[in-house]
């Protein structure tokens, strides 16, 4: 059980009106993974087209491998943490199939998710809310922007409805603040990293990219897998500003690039400091 499943949509991203790059939250994030030497499995459902075989050859060229059933449980082995967030979470009728499968996986895996909110895709506000709040309920990690939860709770500052979701059964919420920096509550407490300077070339992809830096943090300290929830729970707050460190050195580095282009372990490597 030394691999990672990551279910969700792939699409283009069309930006500025005519650029094009892979894209998708989820996807970003399996890529991102498969990319750091991680073995991934990644989920989706891709047409039988032009666009559909572009975006499998970049998935299967960053050494992720694609399943396209989402119906059932998928045939690969019992995964170590199973991740999902964005349309996938709140758009029918796959996210109805998505829920399922966090709900069957989570026996043996971490269950990770970030909701990603994509506003302008999202048909019924009232229900996508009650659908982030039940995926939030049930998974051990979760990461949002302070945007998505502007979005998601109006009425509350971001971190009030962080504090909230950190009570209500994740071992970790995380909240990127942007320039600000980022935040992350356990059972130990908060932690809180500031931003890494950088040279901002394109901001498409850096959210799934902190997600990506703080799963293989945390992967890295043997906390996921649903054997190591109590350890995880348990987590110190000097390992928690690490794994925000390696996140935020991920989201520094994909910034810095056009399009989602998330960075591979050479380069992670060679920009941490010495």
């Amino acid at each position: 059980m030394t691999r990672g499943l990551v279910i969700g949509e792939a699409l283009i991203d069309i930006v500025n009106g005519h650029v094009e790059h892979v894209g998708g939250s989820p996807l970003n994030v399996a890529v991102g993974l498969a990319k750091l030497g991680r073995d991934i499995d990644f989920l989706t459902h891709i047409g039988d087209d032009e666009p559909g075989r572009r975006i499998s050859d970049y998935v299967k060229s960053a050494g992720a491998h694609l399943e396209w059933q989402l119906s059932g449980t998928p045939e690969v082995g019992p995964p170590l943490f199973v991740h999902t967030g964005s349309i996938a979470a709140v758009r029918e009728p796959g996210c109805l199939a998505v829920a399922a499968l966090l709900d069957a996986y989570r026996i043996s895996a971490t269950v990770t998710f970030d909701p990603n909110v994509r506003p302008s895709l999202v048909v019924d506000r009232d229900q996508a809310r009650e659908r982030i709040d039940h995926l939030v309920e049930r998974s051990d990690i979760v990461k949002a922007s302070a945007e998505d939860l502007s979005w998601i709770d109006p009425d509350h500052e971001p971190e009030w409805t962080a504090r909230s979701w950190s009570a209500s059964g994740p071992a970790i919420v995380v909240l990127t603040l942007g320039d600000r920096g980022a935040l992350a509550l356990c059972p130990a407490g908060e932690a809180r990293v500031a931003a890494k300077s950088v040279q901002v070339v394109d901001t498409v992809g850096a959210g799934d990219a902190f997600m990506v830096g703080l799963l293989d943090a945390l992967w890295g300290l043997d906390l996921l897998g649903a054997g190591r929830r109590a350890p995880l729970g348990r987590i110190g707050l000097d390992a928690l500003t690490a794994a925000l460190e390696a996140a935020s050195l991920s989201s520094a580095l994909t910034i810095g690039r056009a399009g989602a282009d998330l960075p591979d372990r050479a380069a992670v490597q060679a920009a941490r400091p010495t």
